[in-house]
């Protein structure tokens, strides 16, 4: 079943514009995990339009470009 694409989203910013951020889910995940716990521990937020959640602003700041990684070999 194909959805419409003027159909909200349940997570904003989507899955799908945050992946043109990373390489891979995993790296999306782990990205924001850790930028998450960054926000817990007292980090300033890179984002205006703050939210309740550190989650959500970790993955506003990842969908904006703001936050970036390196894969180190």
């Amino acid at each position: 079943m194909k959805l419409k694409e003027d159909v909200l989203s349940m997570v904003n910013p989507s899955t799908d514009s945050m992946l043109k951020q990373t390489h891979s889910r995993y790296a999306l995940v782990v990205l924001a995990s850790k930028r998450a716990r960054e926000l817990l521990n007292g980090a300033p937020c890179r984002v205006e339009n703050r939210a309740n959640k550190f989650v959500t602003n970790a993955m506003e700041e990842i969908n904006e470009g703001k936050v970036t990684y390196t894969i180190k070999d």
